[in-house]
């Protein structure tokens, strides 16, 4: 009788530990229950759409075209510097400029267009120089979140650059990189603390902290940003951005050798998420890029006022030094 009791037990945990690691599916826009389709999209190749928001002048007479990239937990009504989509569960560094690339051709952006990343934004952007740039007319990275795993950084540098973090984002980032299938459970959980950028509380400094104060709607859009699920929406996002990537980015060749483009790289030297020594390493192994570092800024410096916008977008489009 007891052996029957033990294996009732196991059969149990075994369904409890399956039902707590196994994300609910996605809520997709549009399905039987899911949200409604909002403003405009196209069909990828695969028969998913991207959600996208256009912002300026109509394309048709811009004299510049930029595909901006959202952030974290944001989503297309993100315009920080002026975009719902189907999730892809084999989503990759790579799928995702290719994504890109299908975007600017619907919407007829012409055969080289520019490209901002703003934070995990950022980490598609280099996916967009490794495999894409043939299109881009430049591109810039703001506050670019960086994957600790990268080959080419020293070890004792990845490691002190590691360990500023919260030690429950330490935590959260090693399940995103050795036990992918386990981030939907860990950022779930109750007994530990998840990922606090998760959480919605991020080691913002100071000076982030001093932009919120004003400019609190930055984070009001985040409940639509997750509306199909947190899973698709935000842990997905951990699972590629500190993944295994196929390439290392400090490997990466100018892609503007002939002078007709450049890349950028914006960063506040009291960035509380994304340590600045990491960007300082990557502007010395690439010198063909722009860094541009600011002192007394955060995170958050792009949302500050129209100077720092204008200076990023000036510098991306018109070689403003």
């Amino acid at each position: 009788m007891s052996w029957k009791i033990i294996v009732v037990l196991l059969v149990g945990f075994l369904a409890w530990a399956y039902m707590a690691l196994c994300p609910p599916p996605p809520r997709i826009c549009g399905s039987h229950g899911g949200p409604a389709i909002e403003g405009p999209r196209i069909r990828l190749k695969d028969g998913r759409h991207l959600a996208y928001k256009e912002h300026g002048v109509p394309k048709e007479t811009a004299k510049y075209k930029v595909v901006l990239v959202h952030g974290f937990g944001s989503s297309r009504h993100e315009a920080s510097i002026a975009t719902s989509s189907d999730p892809d569960p084999k989503r990759t560094i790579k799928s995702t400029a290719l994504d890109i690339e299908q975007l600017a051709d619907k919407l007829e952006l012409g055969p080289k267009f520019y490209i901002i990343g703003t934070s995990m934004g950022g980490q598609v952007v280099w996916g967009c120089l490794k495999y894409i740039s043939h299109r881009l007319a430049g591109a810039t990275l703001i506050a670019p979140v960086v994957n600790y795993w990268w080959p080419s950084f020293p070890s004792n540098l990845s490691t002190e650059a590691y360990y500023q973090q919260f030690p429950q984002d330490q935590w959260a980032l090693r399940v995103a990189h050795h036990a992918p299938w386990l981030v939907y459970w860990w950022n779930t959980q109750k007994w530990f603390p998840p990922s606090s950028v998760v959480a919605g509380k991020p080691n913002f400094t100071a000076p982030d902290l001093n932009i919120l104060s004003k400019l609190g709607a930055i984070l009001a859009n985040r409940e639509y940003a997750i509306q199909q699920g947190v899973y698709e929406s935000l842990h997905r996002d951990m699972m590629v951005g500190f993944g295994h990537w196929d390439f290392d980015p400090m490997n990466l060749e100018n892609p503007f050798v002939d002078g007709q483009g450049s890349v950028h790289v914006w960063h506040g030297a009291e960035d509380g998420m994304v340590p600045v020594i990491l960007q300082r390493y990557i502007a010395k192994k690439l010198p063909w890029i722009q860094y541009h570092e600011l002192p007394n800024a955060g995170h958050l410096f792009a949302y500050a006022d129209s100077s720092a916008k204008d200076a990023i977008l000036n510098a991306l489009l018109k070689g403003d030094k």
